[in-house]
This record gives C-alpha cells, structure tokens and sequence, in this order.
C-alpha cells in the first residue's frame, strides 16, 4: 500500500558518487488568501542542492561561458521560491557548500543564511533585484522578493515502494528517484510577497511536498497532482482524497524504459495505484502532452489488474512559467519546462470495468516538458 510514510528517503541522499555527481531537492507548493483582498494564490518553494564533493566558499554555476568551455561542474544550494499565475515568477538565490547546513540523518534540515527547511517547518526569504537578474543569466532567476514561515503536516504519503528503497538509493540504480512524503499536505503561517501578506490555512492551502534526487532529469518529465477534488456524481467535495502522477522516462542504469509513470489516488481512504515498478500488477500506461497556443493539456490512461484512471487536465500557458534548473553535468537541457499550480480537468476512476466517480480537479500542480535526446 503506497500510503506509508517513511521519512528516510527525505534524508539527503547526496553520498557517494551522487556528491560528486548528483542533486537532491525539496519541493513545496500551496495555495495562500490575501489578507485584505481574499485572492487566492498559489505558491511554491524548493531546496535544491548539487555536486556538494565540488563544493567552495562561493556557489559554482554551471551555465557561466568560462565554466562550460572548462568542463566545470555547478555547485550550490540554490533556493527556488516563487508563484503561479498571471504574475508567475521564480527567484533564486544561491549559497556555497561552505555557506550551508545540511544535517544528512533522520529527520533532515538543510540552513543557509535566513532559510531553513525540515521535515515539519520552513521559514526563509529570497530576493532578487531586476538588474542583478538581467546581468547575471546563470541564476535562471526573475526578480522580486518572497518571504515566509510556515509549520507543514503531511497528510498522505506516495512511497513508491523498492524502486527507492535504501538498497537502490545506495546503489544509486536510477538516474532520477522520487518521494512524495506529502502529497497531501496541510501548511499554516504566511507568506509576504509584492507588498502584499497571504494567510495560509491547513483546510485550504491544496498543499503538496515530494522530493526528487539523482544524476540528471527525465525527459519526458511530466507531473500532475490535486487534493481540490469534488465528485461530479454526487456534488460532493473529497476531503480525504488525493492524487499524484509523475514520471516521463525512467533510466536504470544505463537502460531506459520509455514512456512509464508512476501513479496513485488516495479515493477516500481507498488506494488506487498505477506503478510499473510493481510488475505483478501488470500496469499500462499511455499519456500524451501537447502545447498550444494557450494551453499546456495532458491526457493519461493507466490501467491494472482491477482499476483503471483516466486524467485530463489543462493549465492556461499564461498563469504558468518555464521553470529553470542546470543537470549535476552542467547541462540545461529542459529549456521548457511548463511549470504550474492552477491546473484543472477531470479524473474518472474505474474498479473492475465499473465507474466508481468522475472527479472535478481544481488547483492542479503541472509539469510537462521534453527535448530532443
């Protein structure tokens, strides 16, 4: 059963051949209320480290020219915080593994300058003026200024079962894993952003928390996940539920297996998962993302041994961005990567041929993108 926390693989997995090669990060997102206007507004935070081995006083950034022709690698903790919508943004400020505090057991912290994460609370700031954003390409960064303090409970867990397992971190057999200890999450405190403070409220942030780690990204890389969900059958808001889907093209080793996701719907206290890795269930999978115009759409069939989900979402390309990251290589390859928080659709969910609920999804967490190998 794929609900089962295990905040083990929260831990930084950045040892052996993945510190001299390698990223881990901590991803969360969440809706928040203007205090005096009542707007909703989705944000997200990320802790992302790489190549501690190649670590200096300084962050190393991999996109700088001189950097590249020498075949220097990135190194930094670099802290993403940003927002979603008609204003969407990603600032990034950066610190030298010298300037950084990661604890590497269970439960995990990492703390640089004002900005500290683990495993129940966060609190930071990152700012970036116009003009250091326009002069220094390498940051992959907008400008402006988030702050905020925040407690995180996480509510429902995605373990995907061995293919993370401490075996298969420790013998680093993919080249990218991923952990959703919270794919449901209650956040609380407040955020400042553009002179405005927004109230985040457990019952109503839609909060999510996962984490990736490995070598270098997926591509295709797709991710879909919503805890705003009503039935379309009964008019009933799911207060117990939850879904989330990722995953593109898994490489083990060497060897990639084309087209595979990992999937899971927490239906009201029911498990429905759709996980290759778990052979024995003979799980399908077939998804397409396209691009127009105006919209990022994703369409996604699985089905196993007993159920069967088909997901639809769409997100408007103009409350989205194209979200930056550098590979452990110093590649950056994805270099449109759509990125977003305000996703809807639908979700229709099959047990043994028969519809068990055609779901409404509302405050979509989305990712799609690709490149040519």
């Amino acid at each position: 059963m794929f609900n089962k926390s295990d905040i083990s693989r929260n831990q930084c997995q950045l040892f052996g051949g993945q510190a001299k090669l390698g990223y881990d990060w901590w991803w969360h997102s969440f809706t928040a209320i203007d205090s005096e206007s009542g707007e909703e507004k989705p944000f997200f935070l990320e802790f992302f480290v790489c190549n501690p081995a190649s670590g200096q006083n300084k962050p190393v950034f991999g996109q700088l020219p001189a950097n590249q022709e020498k075949g220097i690698r990135p190194s930094y903790l670099m802290i993403k915080a940003g927002t979603w919508g008609e204003d969407a943004r990603q600032i990034h400020n950066f610190y030298g593994w010298n300037e950084i505090t990661v604890d590497m057991n269970v439960p995990f912290s990492v703390k640089a300058g004002q900005c500290y994460l683990s495993e129940d609370k966060t609190w930071g700031k990152v700012s970036l003026s116009k003009e250091e954003a326009e002069s220094h390409p390498e940051y992959m960064s907008s400008y402006g200024e988030i702050s905020w303090n925040l407690t995180i409970d996480k509510k429902i867990a995605f373990n995907v079962g061995y293919g993370a397992s401490s075996l298969f971190r420790k013998i680093q057999a993919f080249e990218m894993f991923w952990h959703a200890e919270g794919m449901k999450s209650a956040y609380s405190g407040e955020v400042f952003y553009n002179g405005h403070r927004y109230n985040v409220i457990p019952d109503k942030c839609y909060g999510y928390a996962d984490k990736n780690w490995g070598k270098d990204f997926t591509s295709p890389w797709v991710w879909l996940s919503s805890n705003n969900l009503t039935s379309n059958i009964t008019g009933r808001k799911l207060e117990n539920s939850v879904f989330d889907i990722g995953g593109g093209r898994p490489k083990v080793g060497p060897i990639a297996l084309d087209r595979k996701l990992l999937s899971a719907f927490w239906y009201e206290g029911k498990p429905f998962e759709f996980n290759f890795s778990k052979f024995w269930t003979f799980t399908k999978t077939s998804f397409n993302s396209t691009e127009t115009e105006d919209e990022i759409i994703w369409h996604v069939e699985q089905s196993n041994l007993t159920s069967r989900m088909v997901t639809d979402i769409t997100c408007k390309k103009k409350d989205m961005l194209l979200v930056n990251y550098e590979a452990p290589n110093g590649k950056k390859l994805h270099n449109r990567l759509w990125n977003g928080g305000n996703g809807i659709g639908t979700v229709r969910l099959y047990h043994f041929g028969k519809l068990i609920d055609e779901i409404s999804c509302a405050n979509v967490g989305c990712e799609y993108g690709e490149y040519d190998s």
